[in-house]
């Protein structure tokens, strides 16, 4: 898939997914905010990571801890804020 191509799949679900998680500090708070399974919002941070072909996320094993951003991760945010 070209680049370009990977852009294009991006729906603004994938950027609320990913903004909720980082503003409720889990997958399992930004899936009660949003209405959706756990695995739905896993679902679509793993669909934008594709499409940025970059991990936005470091998840830490277990859930204990509160995924990070990455550098990556740090810019989609700021696009995906306003």
């Amino acid at each position: 898939m070209r680049n370009a191509d990977r852009w294009e799949a991006l729906e603004v679900r994938h950027l609320r997914a990913f903004a909720t998680v980082v503003e409720e500090g889990s997958f399992a708070g930004a899936a009660r905010e949003l209405g959706y399974t756990q695995s739905a919002v896993s679902q679509q941070l793993l669909a934008l990571e594709r499409i940025v072909g970059a991990p936005v996320l470091l998840r830490h094993p277990g859930g204990r801890r509160p995924p990070e951003l990455t550098e990556t991760g740090r810019v989609v945010l700021a696009h995906a804020e306003p």
